[in-house]
């Protein structure tokens, strides 16, 4: 079985949230950057937003230019 690929993330973030998502994650069992991913492909899946099969060209996304809708 081949393993994917990752990249890291790095942000800053409330520690009262970091606290909340540490929580989270001990309550489900996982780490930290599992809960992320979960929450992530949560989000993603409720709001229509795909997300790309590893290996699959990345689209780009357009840019919006100041004042245009």
């Amino acid at each position: 079985m081949a393993t994917a690929k990752t990249t890291t993330l790095t942000f800053r973030i409330d520690p009262r949230l970091k606290e909340a998502l540490r929580t989270a994650a001990e309550h489900e069992h996982r780490s930290i950057a599992n809960m992320v991913e979960v929450m992530i492909r949560d989000h993603c899946g409720s709001n229509d937003i795909a997300i790309p099969e590893q290996g699959a060209p990345s689209v780009p996304v357009k840019k919006r230019t100041a004042g245009k809708k």
